[in-house]
């Protein structure tokens, strides 16, 4: 295959990311996004709110992270950060990496070798740009469910606890500003 059919190869099956649905509903609760539409709607974050970042950060970077993050997804399929199956990262890691071989092995190994270390990077969140990029990958989830009036929140019985424990220290590793000002709204959500 040419340079560009591979390209072309890679950017046709990136398009089955906007199949994958996510447990996250719409800001209008009127139906689940997925995970095309989440990738966008972080990246679009990042671009705002890069300015709150811990640490400097390359904004160019993180929505370059933010907007490849997911395609395993493709694969290994969504899986929410409050549901049971949540708790067997080893099995969900390994789909993970089996479909990060196969989606970035469809480009010229250049651009597939790039990419693949840009998601390697986000996935260890040792880097400022990757821990920032993991705090805006929680807030927008967060953000949709307030605006949501809580959708998957009720769905998966989530309290202010877990919330905490499964989204708060992400969130504020990379943000904190960000997170200060999400915990009103979720302190006066949950208090209804």
């Amino acid at each position: 295959m040419s340079r560009i059919d591979q390209q072309l190869a890679f950017l046709i099956e990136a398009d089955k990311l906007k199949s994958v649905e996510r447990g996250t509903t719409l800001h209008d609760n009127s139906r689940h996004e997925n995970s095309g539409e989440h990738s966008w709607h972080i990246a679009l974050y990042a671009l705002i709110m890069a300015e709150h970042a811990t640490k400097p950060v390359d904004a160019s970077r993180v929505i370059k992270m933010l907007l490849i993050h997911d395609l395993v997804e493709i694969d290994a399929g969504d899986v929410p950060i409050h549901s049971t199956a949540a708790r067997d990262t080893a099995a969900q890691e390994a789909a993970e990496q089996a479909a990060a071989d196969r989606i970035f092995g469809l480009l010229p190994a250049d651009q597939g070798a790039s990419l693949r270390a840009l998601w390697e990077e986000f996935e260890a969140s040792e880097t400022d740009d990757a821990i920032f990029a993991k705090s805006i990958d929680r807030v927008q989830p967060v953000i949709s469910n307030l605006e949501a009036g809580g959708a998957s929140w009720i769905d998966y019985n989530v309290t202010r606890d877990q919330l905490e424990s499964r989204v708060a220290g992400k969130v504020k590793r990379g943000a904190p500003a960000i997170w200060d000002a999400l915990k009103l709204r979720i302190d006066d959500w949950f208090a209804k």
